[in-house]
């Protein structure tokens, strides 16, 4: 076997482990959130930046930096008439999802996990990639959409789990409108539909219920 000759690179850890390289990759603070709202589709520094709070430009530029050289984040320029520059994944870098979800799932069990915190419009979007029921999904096909302030994503359901793409749909079953708490509340507290808080419903409310159903936040571990 050819052993892998060293390079100039600084490792943080002497391990062969993909876990180990993995960490190298993603494991400083904001990384792999940064990837998070990524995941569906080019932001610009100042959407990504508005979208992870506490985070400042400095940090967000190193992080974007950090991730470019890996190989997981790509610069591009939108063409003419937006002419702006934006931040998107790299197709390996979009693989980072299935273990964006898989953490997810399991963090959300710990009793520290509060699921009423800031929640960005791409974490909310990917909780609903990782909370569906397969069996379910499969029975129940339908389009939803969302209308979030200054977002907007297109949901569909089928073949054991849900496709999401951020932008408008005209063909949706049913369209909910409100901001990503009013979405926990309606979705994962199962509170209802057009109330105080609560997401807006415009469609056929039955096909706004089964969509709901779809979805249970995982059981706590005990405390």
């Amino acid at each position: 076997m050819t052993r892998r000759s060293k390079t100039a690179e600084k490792r943080w850890y002497d391990d062969a482990c993909g876990t180990a390289l993995a960490l190298e990759f993603v494991g400083e603070r904001w990384s792999l959130l940064v990837i998070r709202e990524l995941l569906y589709g080019a932001r610009r520094f100042g959407e990504i930046k508005a979208n992870l709070p506490g985070i400042s430009a400095n940090v967000l530029t190193q992080r974007l930096e950090s991730l470019e050289g890996a190989g997981i984040v790509q610069r591009r320029r939108l063409p003419s008439p937006a002419n702006v520059q934006v931040y998107d994944l790299t197709d390996w870098g979009r693989e980072a999802e299935v273990p964006i979800r898989e953490m997810g799932r399991w963090a959300a069990r710990s009793p520290r996990h509060d699921p009423l915190a800031f929640m960005s419009t791409a974490s909310a979007m990917t909780s609903l990639r990782t909370l569906i029921d397969p069996a379910r999904a499969t029975a129940n096909p339908m389009t939803v959409a969302f209308q979030c302030p200054g977002d907007a994503f297109v949901a569909r359901v089928g073949d054991g789990g849900i496709v999401i793409e951020r932008g408008e749909a005209r063909d949706a079953d049913v369209t909910f409108t409100g901001d990503t708490l009013a979405m926990r509340r309606t979705i994962y507290g199962k509170e209802g539909f057009d109330g105080d808080g609560l997401l807006a419903l415009t469609g056929d409310r039955a096909t706004a219920e089964a969509f709901v159903d779809l979805f249970t936040l995982p059981e706590k571990i005990a405390a």
